[in-house]
């Protein structure tokens, strides 16, 4: 799969380049945010092989891509360039949305750059709790004295680096924030606020504070300087302006910052961790058993960022946290529990191998494939999957579970349960045990509606009803298991079920009555809605995309209506795999979650006309 490419496909239904207002990514997805939303084609981009899935959460377009959304994500940035010199015209105009939503949509495009600096940091330190644990290393040494310097290096300059992220969701000068954060955590402060020396501002009292690993002073400051930065620019002499407006900048923003944003920042920090740590004193099975249920749904609707500032607080202040972590790792771990399970139980080859690499990387702590490949899908093993965080959640609450580092909670970030409690690591592998239980044993019990193979053997199946609905075959050629095809987008079904056709002539025809929903510029892959609703996704060969259209040839648009059997793309089978190119096309029903029964025929040859897939929406009789 080449993702370089796939990053290039998305921006083009996108509206393109020039309507990406921000771009970010975490472990599996891209995080974008546009100047025109009626642009996006969210339909055509879920359609591309590479995309898992798309989600629109909290004030940000998601895409699913997995692990190798990087790559992807690189493509794209060096496409748009720097989106930081947006101005005027080009800057997205604010949509009003929820507070809630905002709220979150702040913090995530905030936190999301600064996470693998933390994440890094957060390795660093469990690893350093290993080698201390083991003797491997002493406490007083310098080695680990540096080491430990340089884990808590990213907490320490938290401000700095979240002043960065700031600046990207309130569209400001990145380096001038960053500017801004060095002074709240200036040397010259700490000195004074040691000495316990009164101190003001042109007679205005001063409230020195520690502002090290805070988070909402730099965020308010931030938001605030996006004001005072439009200012300057407008009353700046164009002539002069490359001097005055950073010098109005920075003298407005900053004793702004040190004289009311900051306190008050601090002061909603301290009510923040003053409520968690009631809420902990008196039921300290709550929040982590309200994050191991719950964690899976506030990743769905995007609002699983809205605790990070609490546990990044509690980390730098306590060097522990028991927000986040204890509940996140009960839940990550059910999610692969029910998700393993359900490549245990399965008779289905490419939910199989969908469930087997999707179980394990939640294992590991990234949920995602996991959770939109397969739990949300099968609806009964993610209700497994809550129960068991759920009940895992409680157990780390009451054992005092904590966490010493910031990571992605699961089984290959249990280092990050190590610290001056030996009993911690005890009882974060004995909650890994009763998320695994639990959900497996919920998983088992409750089922799911197994996805009919798509080669089994279906000849003998039931008469075709009215609520069955034929397809036809667009390619004369041989028909081949799904399984077949040389791609784990397709043969694992991430993008629907189906058939594959190694065709021996180069004319697509429309399986179905319909529209064309989906064409690409490339004219190898063309999407038609029928007039029943199944979805139908013909794809031509395997990274054809990369011919950019050359051997294709075709007169269709997205939104033409078709009849079975219309010419959909003429294509040179020769041309393409002298090239090297795979030939052969799978045949998707991209909402194939629709039907109770979808039944393929048999491989072997097939003519233009004959039906090769029979989808039956009648759930009573299925």
């Amino acid at each position: 799969m080449d993702y370089t490419q796939l990053g290039i496909e998305i921006l083009t239904h996108v509206g393109g380049k020039q309507n990406v207002n921000k771009l970010t990514h975490c472990a599996t997805r891209l995080r974008m945010e546009f100047n025109d939303d009626a642009k996006v084609n969210a339909k055509v981009i879920e359609a591309l092989p590479g995309v898992i899935s798309v989600v629109e959460r909290g004030g940000q377009f998601q895409i699913v891509v997995g692990n190798n959304v990087q790559q992807t994500f690189r493509a794209m940035q060096k496409e748009i360039g720097d989106l930081s010199g947006q101005t005027g015209m080009q800057q997205k105009q604010k949509t009003k949305g929820g507070i809630i939503s905002q709220i979150i949509s702040v913090i995530s495009t905030t936190f999301t750059p600064v996470i693998p600096a933390i994440t890094g940091a957060g390795m660093i330190k469990a690893l350093l709790a290993i080698l201390k644990l083991t003797g491997v290393i002493s406490a007083a040494s310098p080695t680990y004295h540096l080491l430990d310097t340089l884990s808590d290096a990213a907490f320490f300059f938290l401000p700095v680096l979240l002043a960065y992220g700031a600046s990207i969701k309130f569209e400001c000068n990145p380096i001038l924030a960053m500017t801004i954060a060095g002074a709240l955590l200036h040397p010259n402060l700490a000195q004074m606020r040691a000495a316990g020396t009164a101190i003001d501002f042109i007679g205005i009292p001063v409230r020195l504070a520690d502002y090290a690993g805070s988070v909402l002073p730099i965020i308010f400051t931030v938001w605030l300087m996006s004001y005072i930065e439009r200012f300057a620019e407008k009353v700046s002499p164009s002539m002069i302006k490359f001097f005055t407006k950073p010098m109005i900048i920075l003298l407005v923003t900053a004793p702004l910052a040190l004289v009311v944003v900051g306190p008050f920042g601090i002061f909603l920090n301290d009510v923040v961790a003053s409520g968690a740590a009631a809420i902990d004193g008196k039921a300290s099975w709550l929040i982590p058993m309200l994050m191991g249920g719950l964690q899976p749904f506030l990743v769905i609707t995007g609002t699983a960022w809205a605790m990070t500032p609490i546990a990044t607080g509690q980390l730098t202040r306590n060097g522990f946290e028991m927000i986040n972590g204890p509940g996140m790792l009960a839940s990550n771990i059910a999610q692969g529990a029910a998700t393993l399970c359900v490549a245990f139980r399965t008779k289905n080859k490419n939910l199989r191998q969908l469930a087997s690499s999707a179980g394990f990387t939640a294992l590991l702590g990234i949920t995602e494939p996991s959770l939109y490949g397969v739990t949300l899908k099968l609806r009964r093993p993610l209700i497994a999957a809550m129960i068991g965080g759920g009940c895992a959640g409680i157990y780390a609450g009451l054992s005092g579970l904590v966490r010493y580092a910031f990571v992605s909670p699961g089984l290959a970030a249990l280092p990050a349960f190590i610290g001056e409690n030996p009993m911690n690591i005890v009882h974060a592998l004995i909650t890994c045990a009763i998320a695994i239980v639990v959900t497996f044993a919920l998983t088992w019990i409750l089922g799911f509606d197994d996805p009919v193979d798509d080669v089994a053997d279906q000849q003998d199946a039931t008469p075709i009803r009215a609520a069955q609905q034929p397809i036809a075959s667009p390619l004369a050629g041989e028909l081949v298991a799904l399984d077949q095809v040389n791609d784990d987008v397709f043969s694992q079904g991430l993008l629907g079920q189906g058939i594959a056709i190694i065709p021996h002539e180069g004319l697509l025809r429309a399986p179905v009555d319909g529209e064309v929903v989906t064409f690409l510029p490339s004219r190898h892959a063309v999407g038609i809605r029928g007039e029943k609703g199944v979805e139908i996704l013909m794809h031509i060969g395997i990274d054809t995309v990369n011919l950019a259209g050359q051997h294709f040839t075709s007169e269709i648009q997205v939104g033409d209506r078709v009849k079975v059997g219309d010419e959909l793309v003429r294509f040179d089978i020769a041309a393409i795999t002298a090239l090297g190119y795979e030939i052969i096309t799978p045949i998707l029903v991209v909402n194939s979650e629709e039907y109770p029964q979808l039944m393929c025929r048999n491989p072997g040859n097939v003519a233009f006309g004959e039906q090769i897939i029979t989808l039956n929406d009648d759930k009573e009789n299925a």
